[in-house]
């Protein structure tokens, strides 16, 4: 198991009209008003999650905080949608194909 450090989950409704990685970046920049404080940003777009790392905790709390867990998106097509927000605890990562000589110890380093 692994721990997302820092780390906050924005969830996008499954049911709006999809979104480009672009806009995506766009209503960071726009509404949020972080991006000094972002280390990274990755996007998954089949669940439409945006997972945003943060420099500190103390900076992801802070905007979790001011957000109250809930933020709006609004599409080009003049569309509101809901956007979740989470904090990540554990991550799960799955190990497929492997021999089951293969030491624990050799995939810890790997990963």
């Amino acid at each position: 198991m692994s721990e997302r450090q820092n780390t906050m989950m924005y969830s996008f409704d499954t049911r709006s009209p999809k979104i480009t990685a672009y806009n995506i970046h766009e209503w960071i920049h726009d509404n949020l008003r972080f991006e000094d404080d972002v280390r990274m940003i990755q996007i998954d777009g089949p669940t439409r999650r945006v997972y945003i790392k943060f420099s500190s905790e103390e900076q992801m709390k802070e905007v979790y905080m001011s957000t109250g867990g809930q933020l709006e998106y609004r599409h080009e097509n003049g569309e509101i949608s809901q956007v979740n927000i989470a904090g990540m605890g554990t991550k799960r990562i799955r190990k497929a194909c492997l021999p089951p000589e293969v030491k624990e110890v050799i995939i810890k380093e790997c990963m």
